[in-house]
């Protein structure tokens, strides 16, 4: 790694390492986190997954359990922190579902906001370029993947940015931000209160302006046990924006599996072998 990317921790991991960084984010204005898997023999193609409310580039890392397949795929792994930290903004830390640990992907319009949550400038603009330069990947196989919110923005940063994104899947993603609660709240405090501005990240009303941006097909995994399904997520609306637009759509509905890792856990190897073939060289 490069001098301006400073690494806070390694670790063998089944014959690779598994890294947690820091580097001065311009974008940010902050300094920012995240985490690298690369396997014992990359291939060049990476996944890039996104985490949810409340999490780090911990979560996903250590309670996904993706490292063993990442390893027999040459699949190298690159987790973004969900937020800004420790930006001195009044109340970032007062919700549990707004401000730190919750970036929504975007880029905030509307002040304080607007200081430093640059989270989709960061990631498609500075870090994800930064990354490719450093690790040798290749620009042209690059994947994306997310849960809830970070489902939200995997499908909104994939649609939003043509081309950088090979293929595209979520968990459990909050598939129409700007009809359900979590998403009122964070757009109406990060975008303001023009809905125009809001449908711009919404993955249901991005898709209904789009023909078929995925030939090969986008995957979404959904627990029927998850509490937030019917209230925060809403995959149908993405359902249906999919066939109006002629997007394959593979939506798997679980029963008896919730909003957690347990379910990530379990589907986590099918995303892997899913991006891996569509990212052959």
């Amino acid at each position: 790694m490069p001098a301006s990317i400073e690494t806070l921790s390694e670790h063998a991991c089944f014959g690779g390492m598994q890294r947690f960084h820091r580097h001065a984010s311009q974008a940010i204005g902050l300094p920012m986190r995240f985490a690298v898997y690369e396997p014992p023999s990359p291939s060049g193609a990476a996944l890039v997954f996104l985490a949810g409310l409340t999490c780090t580039e911990e979560t996903f890392t250590i309670k996904a359990g993706a490292q063993r397949v990442a390893a027999e795929l040459g699949l190298t792994l690159l987790v973004p922190d969900t937020s800004p930290r420790a930006t001195g903004i009044a109340g970032e830390d007062a919700e549990w579902d707004f401000g730190s640990g919750a970036g929504f992907y975007l880029d905030a319009t509307q002040a304080p906001w607007n200081r430093h949550f640059r989270v989709e400038s960061w990631i498609v603009g500075e870090w994800l370029p930064m990354l490719m330069a450093a690790l040798g990947l290749d620009a042209t196989r690059i994947a994306m993947a997310g849960h809830s919110m970070g489902g939200h923005g995997a499908l909104t940063l994939a649609l939003r940015h043509p081309g950088r994104f090979r293929s595209v899947s979520a968990f459990a993603p909050i598939a129409a931000p700007r009809l359900v609660p979590w998403g009122h709240k964070a757009f109406g405090r990060y975008l303001g209160d023009d809905r125009a501005n809001w449908e711009s990240h919404d993955a249901s009303a991005l898709m209904a302006t789009r023909r078929c941006p995925y030939p090969d097909g986008i995957l979404v995994d959904q627990g029927l046990a998850d509490q937030f399904l019917a209230t925060q997520l809403m995959p149908e609306q993405f359902e249906q924006a999919c066939a109006a637009a002629g997007q394959p759509l593979t939506l798997r509905r679980h029963a008896g599996y919730d909003h957690g890792y347990w379910f990530i856990q379990s589907f986590v190897e099918d995303h892997l072998r899913w991006h891996a073939e569509r990212v052959a060289g």
